[in-house]
């Protein structure tokens, strides 16, 4: 062998090829190479399976068309799509089961529109949705909306600025017998189009967002005189980011009867006079269960106008009305016997409370009926407890939120007489541990408890209360210090321990009290100068906190300069 190497090494180029190929013949005989291509190869055997159990190894294809369109309801989007592709019959199953469809609807697509339409039409609930700064379809492809699609019930469009009132005219005049809720927001249309939509169609569900051709007082939606009838009249109104109210006068006045939910966002003009006029106008007496006023310019005149037309008011949402007083609240509380679930926010853009104490005191002692009440920036006091506690036996929801008048003996009183609560929210309020630990002696039915940037609470108290009530559910921000709580209940027995020799006088290795330097965890990874620059500022903190532990339960607005680390 050494002498084979060694001649391999010397030998000419022609001999050097020689070895080379002897080589790579031995690696060749190593690894055997597939036979040559005239050798003959060994076939394959055939299925010995007959044609009919092959087939049947398909197991899709003994489930019934039902059953496949079940599966295809249970399957996201995308999936849904693919599964489509597999084969005819999956593409005809899915297309007859296919009942929402969200399109997006640029101009592009108009040729193909037909035959989508066409495939899909079982549909329906249809959205279609395009950019503000590209082209929509137009009128025509719209108009054969309502001509494919005879189930069709909710529509949707969004950003299609190219459909404009004789798109709408077009569609509704197909009169699509079972379309019942209509959308449109930032579209190009006004007061005409929507009219011949109310007119042709049977729309009981009508949504309205920054329309700006409603802006023009020029025209106003309405019905005609009597060719709609009663069972074809609106049941819920919301209107959002629009800019004339008297446009919608002359359409609750229509619907004043059969109208159940009226909600207005942030939409400017005179609500108290367009109440007034709607609702006096129709009769006196309406069927409004639900109201929502959120950021409009809405006043005591506007409350006196729903308490005298709405005997059957079951929800009332006030947010941030401009106008609002207890003295309108009162009048709500005087004739809307059936108030149900009660929503306030106290503050507007400019930092005034407008609802105070007073008229929530009215609602306690006159809604017997009361199963829900949140309370945001209102100073709720214990006298207003005590009345919603006696009064409203069936309150099972409250939420008080941003006031400093709910302090640990609020809280404590809320614990010992509201038996029936089952879900209590307390958010950005001067409570600590001992509001906490009432809670956990007290509310027998609660099962549901979320704290939001109190952060006179700790960790540890949390800890305690769901060792002391396992089936109670504590939902905790991030904006709370216990939010940096692992929730190992090892891990606070270790920090109650540390606490108590932080009471015996015996300080920790930095000079600062246990109690207050390790009362929570966080793990952090940094350089020797960084963790000498977060123990400055730390240290800092704490001692800002203590000064100020005294001056925060009169402060009502809580900074993050207040945190105090427990």
């Amino acid at each position: 062998m050494g002498q084979s190497t060694s001649s391999c090494s010397v030998a000419p180029s022609s001999t050097a090829a020689t070895t080379t190929t002897s080589a790579a013949s031995t690696k060749c005989q190593l690894h055997p190479s597939p036979p040559p291509a005239t050798a003959p190869r060994k076939k394959r055997k055939p299925s010995h399976l007959p044609p009919a159990t092959a087939a049947a190894a398909d197991h899709t294809l003994s489930l019934p068309d039902e059953c496949l369109a079940t599966v295809f309801s249970k399957l996201g989007c995308h999936d849904r799509n693919s599964c489509s592709l597999v084969s005819k019959r999956w593409s005809s199953v899915d297309s007859a089961s296919r009942h929402r469809l969200v399109l997006l609807s640029p101009a592009e697509i108009s040729p193909s529109l037909p035959s989508l339409l066409s495939r899909f039409t079982s549909l329906t609930v249809l959205s279609l949705k395009c950019s503000r700064k590209s082209p929509s379809i137009d009128n025509d492809s719209f108009a054969q909306i309502s001509r494919f699609l005879n189930s069709l019930q909710k529509i949707k469009l969004k950003g299609c600025t190219h459909i404009s009132d004789d798109g709408l005219v077009a569609f509704s005049a197909n009169r699509p017998s079972k379309l019942s809720k209509v959308s449109f927001a930032s579209c190009g249309f006004g007061a005409k189009g929507i009219n011949s939509m109310l007119t042709n169609c049977s729309i009981k569900d009508l949504t309205l967002k920054r329309l700006r051709k409603l802006d023009t007082r020029t025209s106003h939606l309405e019905y005609p005189d009597s060719s709609v009838g009663a069972g074809k009249l609106l049941v819920r109104l919301c209107v959002k980011d629009l800019h004339n109210a008297g446009v919608f006068t002359p359409l609750l006045s229509s619907c004043s009867k059969s109208l159940k939910t009226l909600i207005v966002c942030r939409s400017s003009g005179n609500w108290d006079g367009v109440l007034e006029e709607s609702f006096g106008g129709g009769g006196g007496i309406t069927s409004v269960m639900e109201i929502q006023f959120e950021s409009v310019q809405l006043g005591d005149q506007g409350l006196t106008s729903i308490s005298t037309s709405c005997p059957d008011l079951q929800a009332l949402y006030l947010s941030r009305t401009t106008d609002c007083t207890d003295d309108g609240l009162s009048a709500i509380a005087g004739k809307c016997k059936k108030l149900r679930k009660l929503h306030i926010d106290a503050w507007t853009r400019f930092g005034i409370r407008t609802i105070g104490d007073d008229g929530v005191l009215s609602i306690a002692q006159k809604s017997s009926h009361l199963q829900e009440i949140v309370l945001m920036g209102v100073p709720i006091s214990v006298q207003t407890l005590n009345a919603l506690a006696s009064n409203c036996r069936s309150l099972e929801r409250m939420a008080l939120c941003n006031t400093d008048t709910l302090g640990d003996a609020e809280l404590a009183f809320v614990a010992a007489k509201f038996l029936p609560l089952k879900k209590l929210c307390i958010k950005n309020c001067p409570v600590s541990e001992l509001g906490i630990a009432a809670v956990g002696a007290g509310c027998p039915n609660l099962v549901k408890l979320k704290v939001k940037r109190c952060r006179g609470i700790s960790a540890a108290s949390i800890g305690r209360l769901k060792l002391r009530r396992r089936l109670l559910v504590v939902s905790v921000d991030e904006d709370t210090p216990m939010a940096f709580d692992s929730g190992a209940e090892e891990e606070e027995r270790q920090r109650g321990a540390e606490r108590r020799r932080g009471r015996d006088g015996n300080p920790n290795h930095h000079g600062l009290l246990p109690g207050n330097a390790s009362g929570t965890t966080a793990n952090a990874i940094c350089t020797s100068m960084s963790a000498l620059f977060l123990k400055s500022k730390f240290e800092n903190a704490l001692h800002l906190g203590r000064g100020r532990r005294g001056e925060r339960r009169h402060d009502s607005s809580i900074s993050n300069d207040d945190i105090i680390f427990q």
